[in-house]
């Protein structure tokens, strides 16, 4: 574990100590998040196992993992919500640890669940966090939120009786009424529809192009690839990081598309095949990936004439299963 840790931290500081947002070179990044060797238990259970991690300004970052891997907990000790039992770092410019009470004031927290009141109205609710947060003129900040989030139509609709899409944004608007410098979201769009879902990330990089940073969990692959930088994580390890094309290139996986019938049954044989570490069904494809290409490409070559098989490009998704499959079988 501390191994692969160690090749995660060092490529962290390798690639991104001296790398933009957009991927041009800069030798002074400004960084909203640089910590160090963070751990955390709970009980005997080991959460956060010797973390490092730096994010840019306006940076979105993506934390992928398995449930239960750690993602939420090393969001919360990163921004200062969460007390690490060893380790340091700053966020914001503030000591995560003696200075945790600034870094609050500046951060906006968005839930998985919908934590807004449901018995109140739209513009309510946004009153009610305004006056939370202390703004001096909550008015205009709540009109201006409402305009800013197109929920100018919905202010006096209840919370509740809005559909997920409207109830995610409502939470969104509410978290940047005092308008933070840094954005947590914890799985922000999970069962809401795939519109809803393009909305809230075309509003997540308008904010990043105001110099926002947003640390974001999700499990949808279509997400993490519109995030800037990604980090993985398994059982509070960092075990790797980097932009998407980084980590698909990290991996060095390979992957074939097979056609034909009975694909369900050719999946189950292959999966004992040497060489063959990952089968996954895509409708009437079965996706076939392995890190050792002489294995894998002589297992598919012995396939029936009636298997058209060819190689496609490894996807997110791809290396996603492939490294939770591999560090399953590792603890």
């Amino acid at each position: 574990m501390n191994t692969m840790n160690n090749e995660a931290n060092k490529s962290l500081n390798n690639s991104t100590a001296t790398t933009s947002v957009d991927g041009t070179r800069n030798d002074k990044v400004n960084y909203v998040i640089d910590v160090a060797n963070l751990n955390k238990n709970f009980g005997n259970h080991k959460v956060v196992d010797n973390l490092s991690l730096k994010v840019a300004k306006g940076e979105i970052f993506g934390f992928l993992g398995p449930n239960g891997s750690g993602k939420t907990t090393s969001i919360r000790i990163m921004c200062g919500l969460l007390t690490p039992d060893s380790g340091s770092g700053s966020c914001l410019g503030y000591d995560i640890i003696t200075q945790s009470a600034e870094i609050k004031r500046q951060t906006g927290y968005m839930t998985q669940a919908f934590s807004m009141w449901s018995d109140l109205t739209v513009i309510e609710n946004l009153n009610f966090v305004a006056h939370m947060y202390m703004i001096k003129d909550k008015k205009s900040a709540v009109e201006n939120i409402l305009t800013q989030f197109n929920l100018t139509s919905k202010a006096t609709q209840l919370a509740g009786s809005l559909s997920g899409g409207w109830k995610q944004r409502l939470a969104l608007a509410s978290c940047m009424l005092h308008q933070p410098k840094l954005l947590l979201l914890d799985e922000p769009t999970a069962g809401v529809d795939p519109k809803a879902r393009r909305d809230f990330w075309e509003d997540l990089h308008s904010l990043a192009s105001q110099g926002i940073t947003v640390l974001v969990s999700t499990h949808y692959m279509d997400e993490a690839e519109r995030c800037h930088k990604l980090a993985y994580i398994y059982n509070g390890v960092l075990i790797m990081q980097g932009t998407s094309s980084q980590i698909i290139k990290q991996n060095n996986v390979r992957t074939y598309a097979i056609d034909g019938a009975n694909l369900s049954e050719l999946s189950n044989k292959l999966k004992l095949a040497a060489g063959i570490e990952q089968t996954i069904l895509f409708g009437n494809t079965l996706h076939v990936s392995g890190s050792e290409k002489e294995l894998l490409t002589k297992e598919l070559q012995q396939l029936p004439a009636e298997y058209k098989v060819k190689e496609i490009p490894t996807s997110l998704e791809d290396v996603f299963v492939y490294l939770m499959n591999r560090h399953t079988k590792v603890t």
